[in-house]
């Protein structure tokens, strides 16, 4: 089971990968026009990494020699498994409305549109929402409460962090549109925060 686990994963981590790729490179292509970057996000950004993608691998290395192991059932394996399809489904519906307005960093592109349609329509932060479902779903496929847990741990930080800066430049960006759009939607869960 533990195997299955950890092959579901690393499955679940290359999509990823092929996903944002693609984003990546179009996003560099794209001109800055407002660079809000800070070492503290790089610094979070390389956390993320840390917790999503690093520790898993770790554990799996045995490099934790089985501290803080726990035991993996089936139920667990499939809600694991649901998360991680909902974690992918928002995470490529996310970057497919942003299209090219989105950055990895805190950025305004060159002819940057406030995107309020697809799934930004529900919520203003999909991206970190999706993050924190892959968050879920490592603490539910990685059974240890070390690296299952890094990743949530991680995109909690970031989150905190981010979230109001990002808003704050999006405020000064767009000014009462974007008011008005924070007026009609959540955060992160639909109807609810």
């Amino acid at each position: 089971m533990i195997r299955i686990s950890f092959i579901l994963w690393a499955l679940m981590l290359v999509t990823w990968c092929g996903m944002r790729y693609p984003a990546m490179r179009r996003a560099r292509r794209q001109k800055t026009a407002v660079d809000k970057r800070t070492p503290l996000d790089i610094s979070l950004l390389v956390f993320c990494t840390f917790g999503l993608v690093v520790m898993p691998v770790l554990w799996r290395l045995e490099v934790l020699g089985g501290l803080a192991d726990r035991g993996q059932g089936a139920v667990i394996l499939v809600l694991g498994t649901l998360s991680g399809i909902a974690f992918l489904w928002l995470f490529r519906r996310s970057h497919k409305d942003l299209g090219k307005n989105w950055s990895v960093t805190l950025e305004v592109r060159e002819g940057h549109q406030l995107v309020t349609g697809g799934v930004y329509a529900y919520v203003r932060h999909p991206m970190y929402a999706s993050f924190l479902l892959w968050g879920v779903t490592q603490a539910l496929l990685i059974p240890n409460w070390i690296a299952g847990l890094a990743g949530l741990v991680a995109v909690f930080a970031l989150y905190a962090v981010r979230q109001s800066r990002e808003e704050a430049m999006m405020r000064d960006t767009f000014g009462a549109e974007y008011d008005a759009y924070c007026a009609r939607t959540k955060r992160l869960v639909p109807g609810i925060f």
